[in-house]
């Protein structure tokens, strides 16, 4: 094999790989939006496990790439490790469809149906791949042409690896170090490595196919490397449990025992009946539809043999990774662990957990308000404690939150996808600022409680009217955001509005009893202190329902929605502002 052949294969092998990638990545861009959701949704049953882990691997083309997803899912406690075996499994069966395509390179145009052939479909992949490409209008059509172009490249690269090698069938040399890997134990480490190295099974089972053109790949060498090549697959998904938590990392162990225990099972029955009763088609010369089907059987015969052990094999990665005490729940922050950066690559996933990490935080941010405001009325030390505490935790869900949504620039996403992203980095600062508010007026509560101030009867009447009015804009805001409810959101400002008149009425009120002398000018203070803060809970829960009506009629403008509003007074609008009128009346 000369420079010309070995450089001639390295670019094949370069191109398969590119054109791999590229068909997978497009494949999640049009069909894989929704599959991530569909795989921890439906992954209830070790057997949908199996199931949905074959399709979704045999759709996106990398059973690494599966299983990196399903170690986040069980990394961000979406998805038991009870769950996840199955998924695992299923990756394994579905990877092998890569080599049922692959063989479509190999058809020869002097077949009967020469239309048919490698060159043809080859070449009307790419003009189709290209003219939806560049013509396209919509990203679904560019995302196809991706799909189509990425085949093309992938079959180009199968026909120059074939071509490269061809040579080979005359050479001695070559034909020897074949038989060498007949030697299981060599031919399982040899599968191992070179699928290690280039860190895909269906790169490796390309190149097994692409060598057994020469005629020199017999079943005795094939069927070895191809289970060291189900080992060896476990590298990526190995690496990427790097950083994940105990249960993360038992998923990425589950599929290189997978691989593994399978190797070692299958071995020792094939082989030891072998010894006894040689197979005849030992020395029979595989093609690439043969190396196809070996690999196929040989994951799914391994599936069937480990499929009723399912426990015993979570319980042996238990035993290896151990719980440890530093790895504790907290409450307050539950939901933060969702935000898993492996989720980055599949937008629809990574959203979805924003959206129920921004749940979490605003519940959180309620919570903290409603302990606040029962602060105002029966103070305790523990009390103030819980609302520190609660605050700590709102700020650390906006911290992990912001840095998250951040991530999503420069990446392609669909238009709902965006907006999405947009209301989210809309009101997360809200959110927090209510949470910073339901603080201070913690701190206020603790400053009437050790200075035993104590308003006149009217004016703490007025105050409870305005803390009740406070109470609820805060909890139509939240509602709005978490039901996505429109029509609630559209509630928010008469109420807001009427707020801000409360907090007006309530100040002249109160200059009146200081000229009267029914108030003292300490009491005016904390009076103030509480004025404020419950005109800017109320400004911040504006600022959320805006942003949720305002992204849904695709545009961003809160002063002119307000300004708008608040000058052609809506049917609605004055219906709500009518009704909290009367409600919260002084």
């Amino acid at each position: 094999m000369g420079i010309s052949n070995l450089l001639a294969l390295l670019g094949g092998v370069a191109l398969f790989l590119f054109g791999m990638g590229l068909m997978g990545d497009s494949l999640k861009l049009v069909a894989g939006q929704r599959l991530e959701l569909i795989l921890y949704r439906l992954s209830n049953t070790p057997l949908k496990g199996v199931l949905l882990g074959t399709a979704v691997t045999a759709v996106i083309q990398s059973s690494s790439a599966t299983s990196a997803m399903v170690v986040g899912f069980v990394n961000s406690g979406m998805m038991r490790l009870s769950q996840a075996i199955g998924i695992v499994l299923g990756a394994n069966i579905g990877t092998s469809v890569t080599g049922w395509i692959l063989c479509l390179s190999y058809i020869s145009s002097s077949d009967a149906l020469s239309l048919l052939s490698s060159s043809t479909i080859t070449a009307f992949a790419a003009i189709t791949g290209i003219l939806l490409r560049m013509l396209g209008k919509t990203s679904q059509n560019r995302h196809t042409g991706d799909i189509l172009l990425g085949f093309a490249v992938l079959m180009y690269g199968m026909n120059a690896m074939s071509g490269a090698v061809s040579p080979l069938r005359e050479s001695e040399s070559f034909l020897r170090l074949m038989t060498m890997f007949e030697n299981p134990i060599l031919g399982i480490l040899i599968g191992t490595l070179i699928t290690a190295v280039l860190q895909s099974n269906s790169a490796s089972v390309g190149i097994l196919q692409a060598l057994s053109v020469t005629g020199t790949v017999s079943f005795a060498t094939a069927f070895p490397m191809i289970m060291g090549m189900g080992i060896g697959a476990a590298v990526p998904v190995l690496v990427s449990a790097i950083g994940a938590n105990r249960d993360g990392r038992r998923t990425a162990l589950i599929y290189l025992f997978t691989g593994i225990f399978g190797t070692v099972i299958f071995s020792v029955l094939f082989y030891g009946v072998n010894a006894f009763f040689p197979f005849p088609f030992m020395e029979t010369s595989l093609g690439p539809v043969g190396i196809a089907m070996v690999n196929s059987l040989f994951r799914i015969g391994s599936i069937l043999i480990l499929f009723p052990f399912l426990r015993q094999l979570e319980a042996f990665t238990g035993k290896l990774i151990p719980e440890k005490a530093s790895e504790k729940y907290n409450e307050l922050t539950a939901g933060i662990e969702r935000l898993e950066e492996r989720f980055l690559v599949h937008p629809a996933l990574a959203i979805e957990q924003c959206r129920l990490t921004i749940n979490a935080m605003a519940l959180r941010a309620q919570d903290n308000l409603v302990a606040a405001l029962e602060l105002m009325k029966h103070f305790s030390q523990k009390g103030f404690q819980q609302v520190s505490d609660m605050e700590d935790a709102v700020d650390q869900y906006e911290d992990h939150l912001g840095t998250y949504l951040v991530k999503f620039t420069g990446r392609e996403l669909s238009q709902a996808q965006n907006e999405e992203v947009s209301k989210f980095l809309h009101t997360i600062g809200d959110f927090e600022r209510i949470s910073d508010h339901a603080m201070n007026l913690a701190e206020v509560a603790r400053e009437i409680y050790e200075k035993d101030i104590c308003f006149s009867g009217a004016a703490q009447r007025e105050l409870d009217v305005l803390r009740i009015a406070v109470s609820e804009i805060v909890s139509l805001a939240v509602g709005a955001f978490v039901g996505n409810d429109l029509e609630m959101a559209f509630r928010v400002e008469p109420l807001e509005d009427t707020i801000d008149g409360l907090c007006d009425e309530l100040k002249l009120h109160h200059i009146i009893r200081l000229q009267d002398g029914s108030c003292t000018l300490s009491m005016g203070f904390v009076f103030n202190d509480l004025l404020t803060n419950y005109e800017r809970i109320a400004d911040h829960c504006s600022n959320i329902a805006v942003a949720m009506i305002e992204l849904e009629s695709d545009s961003f403008d809160t002063h002119e929605y307000l300004r708008s509003l608040r000058e052609m007074k809506t049917q609605k609008y004055l219906q709500y502002a009518e009704e909290y009128g009367r409600k919260f009346a002084l």
